[in-house]
């Protein structure tokens, strides 16, 4: 018989019917952070993220218990907390939104909530995984009309290893929010990768050479999305899916990693058929 989350909810002295289950999942359409980066990174700047609430939502987050959840880079969803909420009010000032650059909560156009973590569940904070349900489901849920399985309680927090270089296959959404392991791992290689348009199946061939390697100048690419590249301009933004072609030695200087790129670019002919508008040695 299956694990229930209102299973866990209960052994915890909380009634479902007081409880409303808010799944963050990215849907930003502009450069920023990731309701993931906020919470792995700044948890000052998640707790404003999900303390300003739509005024039309208002009763459905109208319970004492909020359980919060996260979609993490592979889609998983993870728990986080169960806050204590109280509804504070309707904004009366401007307010920068923690997760869009430049973007604001305009004074009057939502609702204010006070959060606080609350004790209960904490050992299971980023090591329990329920499953959502299928498709695009309602971001916010009534506890006790919702059964959620639980798929995983890990024994500790941790994520998926990394996979190595040449097995690295992620979309370029991902990029931002992924095991700080994994960040790790790239910032420190550079070398040759491949962007694929999911839409129009053309490619794109790059070298990354920064002192953050493949992911900062992925991360280029994700908060400008072209990072510069002429045959991306020319495209309507997409959501590309990254991988790595070859990596570069710890020796290996500029005009090598060049020379690397210019290989892969007439191997894969992306300059013929692919999204590739530079002449052979520029990244």
């Amino acid at each position: 018989m299956p694990l229930l989350f209102n299973s866990i909810l209960r052994e915890h002295h909380l009634d479902p019917a007081r409880v409303r289950l808010v799944r963050h999942k990215d849907q930003r359409s502009s450069p920023g952070r990731s309701p993931y980066e906020l919470w792995r990174n700044d948890r000052k700047g998640f707790d404003n993220y999900q303390s300003t609430q739509r005024i039309r939502n208002r009763k459905i987050f109208s319970a004492p218990f909020w359980s919060v959840f996260l979609c993490d880079a592979f889609d998983e969803t993870v728990f986080v907390g169960l806050y204590a909420a109280a509804w504070s009010g309707v904004l009366d000032h401007d307010q920068p939104m923690p997760h869009r650059i430049g973007d604001v909560d305009r004074a009057g156009s939502c609702d204010i909530y006070h959060l606080d973590l609350d004790d209960r569940m904490q050992d299971l904070i980023g090591r329990l995984i329920i499953d959502w349900g299928p498709g695009q489901r309602a971001w916010v849920q009534y506890a006790d009309r919702r059964e959620k399985q639980i798929l995983e309680i890990r024994r500790v927090e941790s994520s998926p290893p990394y996979p190595g270089h040449l097995n690295f296959v992620q979309p370029l959404s991902s990029i931002g929010k992924l095991p700080v392991g994994w960040i790790e791992a790239l910032s420190a290689a550079r070398g040759v990768y491949i962007l694929t348009c999911p839409r129009t199946k053309e490619q794109y061939v790059g070298s990354a050479d920064g002192p953050s390697g493949f992911w900062g100048r992925w991360m280029e690419y994700f908060k400008t999305g072209h990072g510069g590249n002429v045959g991306l301009r020319s495209r309507d933004p997409s959501d590309y899916q990254v991988a790595i072609l070859e990596v570069a030695g710890s020796a290996a200087d500029h005009d090598q990693i060049l020379t690397m790129e210019g290989r892969w670019q007439l191997k894969l002919r992306s300059r013929e058929m692919g999204l590739n508008r530079n002449v052979a040695k520029s990244s």
